[in-house]
């Protein structure tokens, strides 16, 4: 499915400022405000679009990543609770004279399941819904449609597939039926990320629309790697001569290059030395992590008598 224009559905062109996409959402939500168009479902559908669109486009990051991805880029990487994350409606239809609160609370807050309105905390919204549960999906007999509930499913991939990314056929069951799609991993995606597949979850009993897949990301252990965010850990062991002395040893990295390390004398064991830039490119903006590599300082578990000769000569020498 494809992803929502928000700048289509604000009419405005791509590089308009915070002010002109302001004004545009004024111009509209006053348009499509439920008061002014009761008995109307499509205003109010068209009421939510609008507050969807500018809940992404009034924020400087999520605008960011929008531009980044794309529409349907987008909403496969965003939850509905992601865009509607922080976003405070109460201040926001204050300040358009669209009421705060009361206005929350009489429009949205007794409908369906009874949440309880939005006032006070619930002004800003933490939930999926930019009102609550209850604006978005209605409960039978509130007068709309449910949409379908949600699924999520988790998958297991490679380090290598988190990091440079890849495409996946998923096979689930949906209803006693087995359904497959296909997902595009974006590279860079964290282990618990999630994605969203639009309208391929449950239907709607309804009438509604049909819910979204949730795919939740597993990372399976590597062998050698062990991934923090974006950044990078793995483990040389070297001998204590080594250590003493300095040595230069082989790192192996993701891309299947080998890059050489400079270990300088006298280094202690479990120290971890940088390689810049050498980790996982971020999902959001492109930068890369680094890769640490832990120094393990191996001792002989037994000596020989000349090994032993010359520790002794060494402890002499107070080393």
């Amino acid at each position: 499915m494809a992803g929502k224009d928000y700048y289509s559905i604000l009419g405005v062109s791509r590089n308009a400022t915070q002010d002109e996409i302001k004004k545009a959402y004024r111009k509209l939500a006053l348009k499509y405000h439920p008061d002014r168009n009761k008995g109307n479902p499509q205003a109010e559908e068209r009421f939510k679009e609008i507050n969807e669109a500018y809940a992404v486009l009034s924020d400087p990051e999520k605008r960011r990543q929008y531009d980044m991805f794309g529409a349907e880029g987008f909403h496969q990487r965003f939850s509905q609770e992601d865009i509607f994350r922080n976003f405070d409606f109460g201040s926001i239809f204050s300040e358009f004279g669209l009421g705060g609160d009361d206005f929350i609370s009489r429009i949205f807050g007794g409908m369906g399941t009874g949440t309880g309105g939005f006032g006070g905390h619930r002004r800003r919204c933490q939930q999926g819904s930019p009102f609550g549960y209850d604006f978005f999906s209605q409960q039978p007999g509130s007068g709309r449609s449910q949409k379908g509930q949600d699924v999520t499913i988790e998958l297991t991939i490679t380090l290598e597939e988190s990091v440079h990314g890849t495409e996946k056929l998923i096979t689930y069951q949906l209803n006693g039926k087995r359904e497959r799609v296909s997902v595009k991993i974006p590279a860079g995606i964290e282990e618990g990320k999630k994605l969203r597949l639009a309208g391929k979850g449950q239907p709607s009993p309804w009438g509604g629309e049909p819910g979204d897949l949730y795919i939740k990301i597993r990372i399976a252990p590597h062998t050698v790697f062990r991934r923090e965010k974006n950044d990078l850990y793995l483990t040389r062991h070297i001998k204590l001569s080594e250590a003493l002395l300095g040595t230069e040893i082989s790192v192996p990295t993701l891309n299947g290059k080998t890059l050489k390390l400079k270990v300088p004398p006298g280094i202690q064991s479990h120290t971890k030395m940088r390689l810049k830039n050498q980790g996982v490119e971020s999902l959001t903006n492109g930068r890369k992590g680094d890769l640490y590599v832990e120094i393990v300082v191996d001792l002989p578990k037994q000596l020989t008598p000349h090994q032993k000769k010359l520790v002794e000569e060494l402890s002499k020498e107070g080393v």
